[in-house]
């Protein structure tokens, strides 16, 4: 459905405009300019019905990848095959035009899309309703607000049945009704087997949507497969300060999903525990446990943090806290000194399986240790509940009366 081959993109960076023209000179042996490569050598594909996210830092190079698969970029080198209809929603401000009225762009994009005025014109009330921005329609788009122009440029993209739908943070400026409106509507389009292509920050969305993940460093490919491990390399390569970690004496046999941090302490032991204080890999729902962790510090430090991070099976996150959410002074601790720490709470849960992430900090968020997924614990339940709490919900009935509340006459 979607092929990338060995796809790069130069860009020559110069000091000002005119060492452009200056570098025309033929008589000039030297160039005025550096290379830039935005993108060097990315190769993956997409099976028909895929979702597959892009992550990574600002500048990374998603945006210009998108660009390229959607034809805005050529590529300096490599190709890019596409089969089917392809939908874009890139940058804010790409392909309306601010002079038109929204439902005047809905037709044009149509056109675009090489989608007949009668089809579009089907198409219309079903934009409009997705969208909702009413009068704004027969407004110029020059009018709009930014979160006015998205909704209806996502509602534009999806309406026309693309083949391929590619996404460059669309959610990013809607509102929270809107947001939730679309992730539906991605789910619809994943059960449909539209092929979808985004690019979000939003990690837990990420993990909830995407079947694949991409994460994308430097212009290139620095890691790929499963989104809750992608996500993971992601953020460890992100935040760690340095590599005190690579080398194997340091580190505990503790087995983590990703593992960062500076080594100020070091996570020697994480544990579940059930209401008798016992090891425990199952919990019943509503259960006491603990989760205890023993930590060795190799630097002296003063107020530590230690956090928890509860984790369903896709990867999205459940509950975390850490001690100073907790308001939890810790005090200071000299090298060679140990400390063993309780989270204890009540699991009410739904029964699933989830994994517990726990770090050591310094108090401006950077790492310790931090260690992704170190335990796997499973809950059960006789009682049945959706999504992963059950809230225990009282739940009162009575008849109504007839007549009651009933329009004065």
């Amino acid at each position: 459905m979607l092929l990338v081959q060995n796809v790069s993109k130069l860009y020559k960076l110069y000091r000002t405009p005119f060492d452009r023209l200056r570098e025309l000179n033929p008589l000039r042996k030297s160039a005025l300019h550096s290379d830039f490569w935005a993108l060097r050598d990315i190769s993956f594909s997409v099976e028909r019905g895929e979702v597959v996210s892009l992550v990574g830092p600002n500048g990374c190079g998603k945006s210009t990848l998108l660009q390229v698969i959607s034809g805005i970029l050529q590529p300096t080198t490599g190709r890019v095959v596409t089969c089917g209809r392809v939908a874009a929603l890139l940058e804010l401000g790409a392909g309306f035009n601010p002079e038109f009225t929204g439902r005047e762009n809905v037709f044009i994009n149509g056109e675009i899309m090489g989608i007949g005025r009668a089809e579009m014109s089907r198409n219309l009330p079903l934009i409009e309703a997705f969208a909702e921005i009413g009068e704004f329609m027969n407004r110029p788009v020059k009018e709009y607000s930014s979160g006015m122009y998205v909704r209806l440029a996502f509602s534009t993209a999806i309406h026309v049945n693309p083949d391929i739908l590619i996404v460059d943070e669309a959610l990013a400026v809607g509102d929270a009704v809107f947001a939730n409106r679309c992730i539906r509507k991605f789910e619809e389009l994943r059960e449909k087997k539209t092929t979808v292509l985004f690019v979000s920050h939003d990690l837990g969305l990420v993990k909830q949507l995407s079947h694949r993940a991409i994460f994308l460093l430097n212009g290139r490919i620095e890691a790929e497969g499963e989104p809750k491990h992608v996500i993971d390399k992601y953020i460890g390569l992100v935040l760690e300060r340095q590599k005190a970690f690579e080398s194997g004496d340091k580190r505990s046999n503790l087995l983590a999903s990703n593992r960062h941090g500076d080594g100020a302490s070091v996570v020697h032991d994480v544990t579940l525990l059930d209401a008798a204080g016992r090891p425990c890999g199952v919990v019943e729902g509503g259960e006491q446990v603990t989760i205890r962790i023993r930590v060795a510090f190799n630097q002296p430090r003063a107020q530590p943090m230690v956090g928890i991070l509860i984790r369903n099976r896709i990867g999205m996150d459940v509950y975390g806290t850490n001690t100073r959410i907790e308001q939890i002074d810790l005090g200071r601790f000299d090298p060679g000194e140990e400390l063993e720490i309780d989270f204890s709470f009540e699991c009410w849960l739904t029964p699933h399986q989830y994994t517990v992430t726990v770090a050591t900090q310094h108090l401006d968020g950077s790492s310790h240790d931090w260690l992704d997924d170190v335990l796997t614990f499973d809950v059960v339940s006789k009682r049945q509940a959706a999504g992963v709490t059950d809230l225990r919900a009282r739940v009162d009935w009575r008849k109504a009366a007839v007549g009651e509340n009933a329009p004065i006459a």
